[in-house]
């Protein structure tokens, strides 16, 4: 990935919901890239491989922000978010839980651990789409953070 890219992590396993936040992100955002990770761990390897880009001098860098659907195949969101917390390289990636669940007991968890926002996802969606869009402009354009969780 080239050093300008500004690129998303995306931690979706509904195919639906990946089309419409996809296409609401693109609409929002054209110049960015995302990254679909269908399941926690493929969301975990991906990270691993970004630091390991990042160390090698290969010009790797982390994802501008997470976005983490919190109930997630293999190893779900609030596991994803603990060790995306608890490594060095990867603690300081802001994480946005955007989840269906509205349950108070996973938004505790979720921000105990470290979430940066929790949004649930609304069930219409010309709602959707305006979430996306706040999202995008407030994560990818207000936004900053160190350049060092990005650069090494």
């Amino acid at each position: 990935m080239s050093k300008d890219a500004t690129e998303i992590l995306f931690v979706e396993d509904s195919e639906p919901e990946i089309e419409l936040t996809l296409r609401a992100l693109q609409d929002q955002s054209p110049g960015i890239r995302i990254h679909v990770a269908r399941d926690g761990e493929e969301a975990l390897q991906y990270l691993a491989a970004c630091e390991a880009a990042a160390s090698s001098g290969g010009g790797g860098r982390m994802p501008k922000v997470m976005l983490l659907d919190l109930k997630l195949p293999k190893v779900d969101g609030h596991e994803v978010l603990r060790q995306t917390r608890d490594n060095p390289a990867t603690k300081m990636v802001p994480v946005v839980a955007l989840t269906s669940s509205n349950r108070r007991e996973d938004m505790v968890e979720a921000y105990l651990a470290g979430v940066n926002s929790y949004v649930q996802k609304p069930v219409k969606f010309d709602d959707f789409r305006k979430i996306v869009k706040d999202l995008s402009s407030y994560w990818l354009g207000v936004n900053q953070v160190p350049s060092p969780a990005f650069d090494s």
